[in-house]
């Protein structure tokens, strides 16, 4: 079977862009309309189509010397440019990865034990996503320690606070490009000048930036950046690693065969990288009038929203956020009984690493909301496949259920 078989007999694959019809109901899975493209995004039917010939006829391991291996090798090659040029780098700064957690890992751990006898000190702040925050804390067993610095009311990390918090023995920061649950955009350029005036790598989380925002890495500053492909309306289970040419590399976690520079050594997954190719080369065609696109349908939402419900708030910043966030507290509204309500629309509470959990998001907590406030928030992550009409839907069924609950709580 191929792409275009698989995509006709699967509708609910194919994405919807500005200029597509209407959804249909059987364009919408299950009649739900999908708003969380911050958890993960429906792969690009162009990607897929991309990726089905290394998932079936073209199945070779791209170690391989015969023609097969040769082939998934030329693919792989490929790839590697197509990230590199949506991140401004050469093909030689891309280390392959399972996914950002692992590229999290790979760089906070991996610096950390490559610059141990530099110094032990790491500095974070307390909104970081999970993958950096719990690898610091596994840290601390081993010695090191790490300074985690407050964020701002709207969840923006200070450059003087980082600045102020360097020591001797700082090796390594690291510092998200946007957050993954209000939004915000931090100064990364600004942060990585004060990391380049005191000789300190400077690792940022990108999965949520990458592809949405400018993602030239010599422009950013950045020493190491981690990504994922499916953030990026392209696979999961594959993502990558950009390390400055210039700097030592990380210490590897894994043993065992020499891909990757021996950086991440272990069979390439050939298929995966193919998709994060091809949604790398999307993503940069893609960009500009996406992120404008996307960002006037959250825009139109959020209006939407605030002229029918009272005592709804906003977090994050109000400009420096991503296009597609919108993340709201609806007072008197308990967020989990405000989810089940939606029964057409998928949305979160927050991190998709932290659905199953009822208490209030640390990254709303950091930026100083009161518990009860944050524990009535949700999260709209609209996307690249998003529609006006779906965002008229989505305002009505919360505008809706937000009344119905407030009508049943108590005084």
């Amino acid at each position: 079977m191929n792409a275009f078989s698989y995509i006709h007999c699967h509708p609910e694959i194919v994405g919807r862009g500005p200029c597509a019809s209407p959804p249909q109901k059987d364009q919408i899975v299950n009649n739900i309309i999908y708003m969380d493209n911050h958890a993960t995004t429906p792969i690009a039917p162009e990607v897929l189509e991309a990726m089905i010939p290394y998932l079936t006829t073209h199945f070779g391991n791209a170690s391989s010397t015969h023609s097969f291996g040769t082939t998934a090798k030329d693919a792989v090659d490929k790839a590697r440019h197509q990230v590199a040029d949506l991140l401004g780098c050469s093909v030689e700064e891309i280390v392959f990865t399972s996914g950002a957690t692992e590229s999290d890992n790979l760089a906070i751990r991996g610096i950390a034990y490559a610059r141990r006898d530099n110094g032990n000190h790491i500095i974070t702040n307390t909104a970081e996503h999970h993958a950096i925050l719990d690898t610091c804390h596994a840290l601390a067993a081993e010695g090191f320690e790490t300074t985690y610095l407050p964020v701002d009311k709207y969840g923006m990390v200070s450059p003087d606070d980082v600045e102020a918090a360097i020591t001797p023995k700082t090796v390594l920061m690291s510092f998200m490009y946007a957050n993954n649950e209000v939004g915000t955009i931090n100064p990364i350029s600004d942060i990585a000048t004060v990391a380049a005036k005191h000789g300190v790598l400077f690792h940022s989380d990108a999965v949520q930036g990458i592809g949405q925002l400018s993602s030239d890495m010599e422009r950013l500053g950045v020493d190491l950046a981690s990504l994922t492909a499916h953030k990026i309306y392209g696979p999961k289970g594959i993502g990558a690693l950009y390390i400055r040419r210039n700097i030592s590399p990380p210490h590897s976690l894994f043993h065992g065969g020499g891909q990757e520079l021996g950086v991440r050594p272990g069979t390439l997954n050939v298929a995966g990288i193919v998709g994060l190719g091809a949604a790398c080369e999307l993503a940069k065609n893609y960009m500009e009038q996406g992120k404008n696109g996307v960002s006037a349908l959250r825009d139109t939402l959020h209006q939407k929203l605030n002229v029918c419900l009272e005592d709804i708030h906003l977090n994050g910043h109000p400009e420096q956020r991503l296009p597609g966030n919108l993340n709201l507290c609806f007072a008197s509204v308990q967020s989990h009984a405000l989810l089940m309500g939606l029964k057409s629309v998928a949305i979160s509470t927050g991190s998709a690493c932290d659905s199953e959990s009822v208490t209030a998001s640390h990254v709303l907590v950091a930026m100083g909301v009161p518990n009860e406030l944050a524990l009535t928030a949700i999260r709209f992550g609209l996307g690249r496949y998003n529609t006006a009409e779906e965002v008229d839907i989505v305002a009505d069924e919360v505008i809706r259920v937000v009344n119905r609950l407030r009508a049943l709580a108590p005084e």
